[in-house]
């Protein structure tokens, strides 16, 4: 057992940590993977505020991954429940007070909240012990709920979360908060950076974008752990890849929604005008500073390059458009960049972005079925695809389906 100087140490080491995360979905799985490791809690999950409701977000629970194999990951979706008492993360929203009970199914009757056993009784898990936490900001307002489930002993066996440890999660709480606010506003600016693409090409929508988003950090992952790159590595990497996954099509833009827009095909000087959209989109990161920014540049760059070398723009300079010394073909044209050429960012994004494609509706083409789809996946690896990436999309390819669902676009909501 940790003392309670090594539990505060704990707290702030965990608090350090969780700042350093910025995007928005990596840092709810760190919040909730770091606070079950501090109460040794099998489960817990997050909710989110969203207008006068909460939205489940983010849920682990290590009893349910383990049945699934290594290497697999809990499939969940996400769905709303009211501000109010009428439930134990929306008593806690609306009351700012968390909430520790010791055993669900015998909690007194005395309460305004109740608790449903439908999800114990689907996926065949038992609920016990639960803390519920406010997660606020420092003006006191609720961005959101920590729900923590089953505490247990160093044997493993269920017990009750330390009614002593309350006021050190509180505080952990209110420092995930602060860091979540962060997140939510790099996210929000992410997505007016889309909105501004979008009154241009109306399928660059946030919903497209997270998507894209989400499915490039799956693929990265997958990928990564077939090769046995280290865990902390993994976690940086996800970190960066899904905010600049999301900037893909940024340099979009600059081009004239005369083009992006046109039902015709397009004369070859109009599909030069598209191509240009790949380096205005890396012309706009070309003042690094960060990972970051060097990622997003990268993908933006990179992402409609081929495998086989048929891609575009090929070894070009982002800031003029020509291509790079000792890079051009005798007619002046940049040559093309092909297999291991393609920065790893570039090569995963492609994926990512021509799935969702095939799988959405455009102004030119309704949805492809999932067969049809998944077949062309597989007909473009090795030409359009690298095929270890390919790969690595079939194997988490039931994750990318929720991800899908937590994403959807606006007319299918």
């Amino acid at each position: 057992m940790l003392s309670e100087q090594e539990k505060i140490d704990l707290i702030a080491r965990i608090s350090l940590d969780i700042n350093k995360v910025k995007d928005l979905d990596l840092l709810l799985e760190s919040i909730l993977t770091n606070s079950r490791t501090f109460f040794n809690a099998d489960a817990g999950s997050i909710y989110l505020k969203h207008g006068d409701e909460l939205r489940f977000s983010y849920t682990q629970n290590a009893t349910l991954e383990n049945r699934l194999g290594l290497g697999k990951k809990l499939i969940y979706t996400t769905f709303t429940i009211p501000i109010n008492s009428s439930s134990i993360a929306g008593y806690v929203a609306e009351h700012c007070t968390s909430v520790n009970i010791s055993d669900v199914y015998r909690m007194s009757n005395t309460v305004p909240y109740t608790w449903g056993s439908e999800f114990d009784k689907v996926s065949r898990y038992t609920t016990r012990s639960m803390l519920t936490v406010p997660m606020t900001n420092h003006r006191g307002e609720i961005l959101g709920v920590m729900q923590l489930i089953n505490a247990q002993d160093d044997a493993g066996a269920i017990i009750p979360f330390s009614i002593s440890d309350e006021s050190l999660i509180m505080h952990f709480a209110t420092s995930a908060a602060l860091a979540l606010e962060r997140a939510q506003m790099t996210r929000n600016i992410i997505l007016r950076m889309i909105s501004m693409a979008e009154l241009r090409d109306p399928k660059e929508t946030g919903s497209h974008v997270n998507r894209v988003g989400a499915y490039s950090v799956e693929i990265y992952e997958a990928w990564a752990r077939d090769r046995g790159i280290p865990l902390e590595e993994v976690q940086r990497q996800k970190d960066i890849l899904r905010m600049a996954a999301m900037l893909h099509d940024v340099g979009k833009v600059a081009i004239s929604d005369l083009i992006l827009k046109k039902p015709d095909r397009l004369s070859v000087e109009e599909f030069k005008m598209i191509k240009s959209h790949t380096y205005i989109g890396a012309r706009l990161f070309s003042d690094i500073h960060s990972d970051f920014e060097e990622a997003a540049a990268e993908v933006a760059l990179n992402h409609h390059e081929w495998w086989d070398g048929t891609g575009y723009p090929g070894h070009i300079d982002p800031i003029t458009g020509r291509p790079l010394a000792g890079h051009h073909a005798p007619d002046g044209s940049p040559l093309p960049k092909r297999e291991h050429e393609i920065p790893l960012f570039g090569r995963i994004v492609a994926v990512a972005d021509v799935y969702d494609a095939l799988r959405s509706r455009r102004s030119y083409k309704e949805p492809w079925d999932e067969d049809r789809s998944l077949s062309e996946m597989h007909n473009l690896s090795g030409t359009h695809f690298d095929p270890e990436l390919v790969a690595a999309f079939f194997s988490c390819l039931d994750i990318l389906k929720s991800i899908a669902k937590r994403y959807p676009d606006a007319e299918d909501e």
